[in-house]
């Protein structure tokens, strides 16, 4: 069984894919995947999904730009099955370490709550700019989606943000390097790598298989598949839901 830690619903046209309700929970089924982390920029759909689907939970995805996101952040997390928030700064047009991030950031921190956040593309998500965002909060776990996605130089740096940044964790979705994920685990820590998919932009099966041919041991396979997203989302790695 797998705990996916980014999964998206809804039609990405511009991308070419999209995924709804009834195909998120057949690819969960298919896939072994007893939880998923569910987002879109439509949170009113991701509500639907959560509430229909046992083992979705979801995050809240915030555009800072926005007038009153905090406030509807905030409504979104009081839902027993959000728990956190997804930032893209790529999508919505805006750097990770501006000010303009930081209500929404200190909201969180007050409700320890984590946030996702896409790296891995200029100008706006490079992982250097993440880690300033995490090191201005450092009561907020700060995900860094796809631990730097596809450039080498990224991957690197996002590795390197975790080893030095307490509250900096990694998911592996759409980093195409599996060598990596070993290297992550044993430099920046066992706890600090998270499994996600990013369905339907890759297929679970894809990113699992990275995971598990990465060089790591047995034990941890398992637990960056699946024990590290229940600790940081559930608070313990054995836990079956979110203990808040």
């Amino acid at each position: 069984m797998a705990f996916d830690a980014h999964m998206h619903v809804g039609d990405f046209g511009t991308f070419g894919v999209s995924l709804n309700r009834d195909g998120l929970a057949e690819l969960m089924h298919a896939n072994d995947v007893a939880v998923g982390i569910v987002f879109s920029p439509d949170n009113e759909a991701v509500v639907e999904v959560v509430e229909s689907i046992p083992g979705a939970y979801g995050l809240y995805w915030a555009d800072p730009t926005r007038p009153g996101h905090v406030e509807d952040a905030g409504r979104f997390v009081d839902h027993a099955k959000f728990l956190g928030v997804k930032l893209h700064p790529l999508m919505d047009g805006y750097y990770p370490n501006d000010p303009v991030v930081y209500p929404l950031m200190e909201m969180l921190q007050e409700r320890s709550l984590p946030v996702l956040v896409h790296t891995g593309h200029p100008i706006f998500t490079l992982p250097w700019s993440v880690e300033e965002l995490a090191v201005a909060f450092p009561g907020v776990k700060v995900i860094m989606g796809h631990m730097g996605h596809g450039n080498g130089m990224y991957i690197n740096a996002a590795i390197n943000a975790a080893v030095r940044t307490p509250n900096v964790y990694l998911e592996t979705s759409g980093m195409p390097m599996h060598t990596k994920i070993r290297e992550a685990v044993e430099r920046a820590g066992a706890r600090k790598v998270l499994y996600g998919s990013d369905v339907p932009f890759h297929h679970p099966q894809v990113e699992m298989l990275k995971v598990r041919l990465s060089g790591l041991p047995a034990d941890l396979v398992e637990r960056v598949l699946d024990g590290n997203a229940r600790a940081l989302f559930f608070g313990s790695e054995q836990a079956q839901a979110p203990l808040r």
